[in-house]
């Protein structure tokens, strides 16, 4: 096995640390005795430099602008599948077969009704509660009425449980978008797919039939595919840090909720259509790109850059040729595309943006398309929620069967004052 060795100057130490090879990307410094060898801890703000865990769900190569989940590429996915087909893949590893695929659905549309109580849950908000929090509490409350899998045995039991949120979820976001309104609740109708049936719940009223057309079944589809997972970032590594306690599944994924409620987060495409707004016309572009030029000024542009992607994000490429293919059948705002398109041009050529890898990432974008699906600023991020749950709930039971787990517990580099006196 390959080895690194650290010296220590100040006492002419030298430490050996294996080297772990992986399938893809960077090898690992395996330091997991760096304190018991040196007594010194690693100082990595924001984890830039760190592996928490191994895994074998989505590999990302920041470099290259590559995304794969389970190995598949996620333009292939994206173009050729289903988001079920993508669910059923992170849940089990393996594309599902078209008999496989149907006893999923089915199982699905049996599960996406809650309890009635949760309505209950749902009234007691008050009229201005923000919708994340309305539905990290609800997922919350899902752990009382299924407290049993607290104790999860086996991979059967873990798959019922996932199978379960996973259904649900749609639900809880449309109740939490019809109490935001104060319009009455719409139970799901297990005769639509799983993005048809969540603007069904969305649209519907009673005694009415909404309008839904393949094209924005299709748009919505992509866009939880391009969501269903994301490696080990900010809501994954939550999920996973409170479930590495114990705490019950749902719990966990009420946490990575809450996380994923940052502007700096799952919030960021909710920030591109209000700044698009902002700017208010194409002849206001080159104005606000010169104020996200300076450096002495606030002012930035959002959907640009990437904590990981150091080329273009995978998943806006995607997006952008959604966008542009289906903008008229999706009834795109056009004043706020040509003033997106007009900063993707200046962007995409300017050295300002290139020397700094600050490319269109997938919020560029998706406000666009989810604007156009008729779904205000206020549930974007519901609805990254709504795709990104099977990640989450993946990384949660990958995280049970991994023998090296360990309860998360970073330590620190204490800068306080020296022992006092009283």
């Amino acid at each position: 096995m390959a080895s690194i060795t650290l010296i220590d100057n100040r006492n002419a130490e030298r430490y050996e640390f294996d080297i772990l090879h992986p399938t893809l990307g960077p090898d690992v410094i395996d330091i997991r005795t760096l304190y018991k060898k040196t007594g010194m801890f690693t100082y990595d703000p924001g984890f830039t430099s760190t592996a928490s865990c191994s895994s074998d769900i989505t590999y990302i190569d920041g470099e290259k602008g590559q995304l794969l989940y389970r190995g598949y590429e996620i333009s292939d996915l994206a173009n050729h599948k289903s988001y079920l087909d993508v669910c059923y893949l992170l849940l089990t590893g393996t594309l599902p077969s078209t008999t496989q695929l149907i006893d999923f659905d089915n199982e699905l549309r049996k599960r996406s009704f809650v309890h009635e109580g949760i309505k209950e849950l749902y009234k007691s908000f008050p009229d201005k509660a923000h919708p994340m929090a309305m539905m990290s509490s609800a997922v919350s409350a899902l752990s009382t009425f299924y407290y049993e899998h607290l104790t999860i045995g086996n991979k059967e039991e873990m798959q019922i449980m996932a199978r379960r949120i996973i259904a649900k979820i749609p639900t809880l976001a449309a109740f939490t978008y019809r109490r935001m309104y104060g319009i009455p609740f719409i139970y799901p109708d297990i005769e639509r797919s799983f993005s048809e049936n969540f603007l069904y719940m969305m649209r519907a009223y009673p005694h009415a039939e909404p309008e839904i057309s393949e094209v924005e079944i299709r748009a919505l589809d992509t866009i939880f595919t391009l969501h269903a997972d994301h490696e080990q970032n900010a809501s994954t590594s939550t999920v996973r840090s409170v479930a590495s306690t114990g705490a019950h599944p749902y719990a966990a994924l009420s946490a990575g909720i809450n996380a994923l409620w940052g502007r700096a987060h799952g919030g960021a495409n909710e920030s591109v259509i209000a700044q698009l707004e902002l700017i208010g016309s194409i002849d206001n572009v080159e104005t606000f790109v010169e104020r996200a030029k300076d450096p002495d000024d606030s002012f930035r542009l959002m959907g640009f850059g990437h904590r990981v992607y150091k080329n273009f994000d995978p998943r806006a490429r995607i997006l952008s040729a959604l966008l542009h293919e289906l903008k008229d059948e999706l009834g795109v705002n056009n004043e706020l595309l040509e003033i997106a398109q007009r900063i993707e041009h200046i962007a995409l050529e300017d050295e300002y943006f290139i020397s700094r890898n600050l490319y269109p990432n997938i919020d560029f974008y998706s406000g666009l398309i989810l604007t156009a699906l008729k779904i205000p600023k206020s549930m974007f991020t519901i609805i990254f929620v709504v795709g990104r749950t099977v990640g989450w709930v993946t990384q949660w039971m990958e995280l049970q069967e991994d023998s090296e787990k360990k309860i998360a517990r970073p330590r620190q580099r204490y800068i306080g004052p020296l022992q006092r006196e009283l």
